[in-house]
């Protein structure tokens, strides 16, 4: 769609449209479906997320292995957290609720892939709640994530075997952080901004799923990366803005993809999936799910 995202932010400009807009003309100008099937497409995305949200809410998803499961519903009832009864709180539920769908082999929306999938709808669907936000607005706000998608696949990555973590749950914040400014009626200029605070947030995120599974700790980066969205788009709104240009911040987070060691990517040699407890539980619990 676009090679990066001062192109797009420069023929917004040009076209005087929000990013999510430039996304659906654009999408509708390649030919292959109307805008009507376009906006269809995008609300049964929404329709899925929700779904997934409220199902993982309940309390009563466990993943296959038993490690993840029922985390969401202690985040959205608690009585005791500081920040419970906010659109924080919320969000983080959201995200950890629809992860827990999908460690459970449940329907998601990949956003951008499987194991990142709770951080857009955590965000997004926190948001149009308190906002009480049409539908026409949450499927502009999909759009523009879309495009943040389109962008960082096209200079970096968004695989978790490529670039680490940051490829998935850091992309996942910054296409979160650009439909949360789309959503709140912000500017182009305020998308960019917090695409790049989100980005800059998670740059160096390592992949290391614990026995190879999208479980631990996936499940839970996906509601540390719902709270970095929600900073970035917290501080774009209020004025700030990073330095350093976003597509240069999404061509450092290739590059040390890139030069990142193996371990590292998705293979459950390094990090978290490597220390004492993790193997243990590869061995334990999650050696029955293989078969091994």
């Amino acid at each position: 769609m676009f090679d990066s995202l001062e192109q797009a932010l420069a023929l917004a400009q040009e076209k005087q449209v929000s990013l999510g807009e430039l996304a659906l003309q654009k999408e509708t100008e390649r030919g292959t479906r109307t805008r009507d099937e376009i906006e269809a497409g995008l609300r049964r995305a929404l329709g899925v997320m929700r779904d997934a949200r409220a199902r993982g809410l309940t309390g009563e998803v466990r993943s296959v292995s038993g490690l993840v499961g029922g985390d969401a519903h202690k985040v959205a009832n608690s009585p005791r957290g500081p920040l419970q009864g906010t659109v924080f709180s919320e969000a983080l539920a959201g995200a950890l609720a629809v992860q827990e769908v999908n460690a459970a082999m449940g329907v998601i929306v990949a956003a951008p892939t499987a194991g990142a999938a709770g951080v857009l709808p955590g965000v997004l669907l926190a948001l149009a709640d308190r906002a009480q936000a049409s539908e026409a607005a949450m499927v502009r706000a999909l759009a523009a994530a879309g495009l943040i998608g389109a962008v960082i696949a096209q200079r970096a990555s968004l695989s978790g075997a490529e670039g680490g973590c940051q490829a998935e749950t850091g992309a996942a914040a910054a296409m979160a952080a650009a439909a949360g400014v789309e959503l709140l009626g912000g500017t182009n200029a305020e998308a960019d901004g917090a695409v790049g605070l989100a980005m800059q947030g998670t740059l160096g995120l390592v992949c290391d799923p614990v026995g190879g599974f999208v479980e631990v700790p996936c499940v839970f980066r996906n509601a540390t990366a719902a709270s970095i969205a929600l900073a970035g788009i917290e501080m774009a709104l209020a004025g700030v803005r990073i330095p350093i240009p976003t597509d240069e911040i999404i061509d450092a987070m290739a590059e040390i993809g890139r030069t990142m060691d193996i371990r590292y990517r998705e293979t459950a040699g390094g990090g978290l999936a490597a220390t004492p407890t993790g193997r243990r539980l590869a061995r334990g619990r999650l050696g029955p799910v293989r078969g091994g």
